[in-house]
């Protein structure tokens, strides 16, 4: 979860014993509980007075989906999937504009006012 490994765990679980003692132990590890449940409350609280502040329309949201990260890749997909949709409008309608390809030879067509 936070790179910890079971050595280094071990090692830090050695250390507690070392400098709290055996009889402190099981009670700072009941209070970092309830430490852990206060700030898991205090979160969810807050997730929830930011949907209900912000409407109906973002009762899905997730805290997560606030990580600027996250925004940019959904930004930058979106405007790939609206890229995409715009070259294959072009392509349709570069095929249905009634264009041929020139025949060997053929001279393309010549505008003298546009040039």
């Amino acid at each position: 979860m936070f790179g910890i490994g079971f050595g280094e765990l071990m090692v830090i679980a050695f250390l507690a014993v070392l400098v709290f003692g055996p009889d402190k132990l099981p009670d700072l590890a009941r209070q970092a509980g309830q430490l852990a449940r206060k700030v898991r409350g205090f979160a969810t609280q807050a997730r929830d007075e930011l949907r209900t502040e912000l409407g109906p329309e973002f009762a899905d949201l997730e805290l997560r989906d606030l990580d600027p990260r996250t925004i940019v890749r959904k930004h930058i997909a979106e405007a790939m999937a609206e890229l995409d949709e715009l070259d294959d409008a072009m392509a349709e309608e570069k095929n249905s504009a009634g264009r041929r390809p020139l025949e060997t030879g053929e001279l393309p067509p010549y505008d003298t006012d546009a040039t």
